[in-house]
């Protein structure tokens, strides 16, 4: 069965999860999410939940549900599914970054410059530093995507560690 549905950035994040992993519970997506892309794009776990049956019912997913127990739902990414993914991918974006920065916002309603930046280098220098040592321990096997989103984060990180300590000094 296959109807058509708006596919949002959700649905790409569950379609592209299914496909790298074959076959996964929503449990399974929101520890991947968590371990990877979350550090730059937020989702809210409920989503991991629901959209995977969404997506399920208009034909962009099969879904298996355990028969005892917890009767978990498995999902894994079907032909349509692989089809809507390859669509999106293929077609460049021009849609620039939606920034949810706490530390930006205090700045932007008058909080005190220097207070903040204390607080915000150490917090950028770790996660700089966590990109780093995963950019290392994966070595060159890791999938150019991956690599490159990674390297993204790096130097956002770089420019937050310079910017905040500019504002400390």
């Amino acid at each position: 069965m296959s109807s058509e549905i708006r596919l949002t950035p959700t649905s790409f994040i569950v379609l592209g999860l299914l496909e790298a992993a074959g076959e996964a519970t929503p449990y399974e997506l929101k520890q991947v999410v968590a371990a990877s892309l979350g550090d730059f794009w937020s989702i809210q776990h409920a989503q991991l939940y629901s959209e995977p049956e969404r997506l399920a019912g208009a034909g962009y997913l099969n879904e298996r549900r355990e028969e005892g127990g917890r009767r978990r739902r498995h999902y894994e990414i079907t032909a349509t599914g692989r089809k809507a993914l390859r669509s999106w991918l293929e077609e460049p974006t021009g849609e620039l970054t939606e920034l949810r920065d706490p530390g930006l916002l205090k700045l932007f309603f008058g909080a005190d410059p220097r207070t903040l930046a204390e607080a915000q280098v150490p917090v950028h220098q770790r996660k700089l530093a966590g990109y780093e040592e995963l950019l290392a321990k994966m070595g060159g096997g890791i999938p150019a995507g991956i690599r490159l989103s990674l390297e993204s984060g790096i130097g956002h990180e770089r420019e937050w560690v310079r910017f905040w300590a500019k504002l400390a000094e």
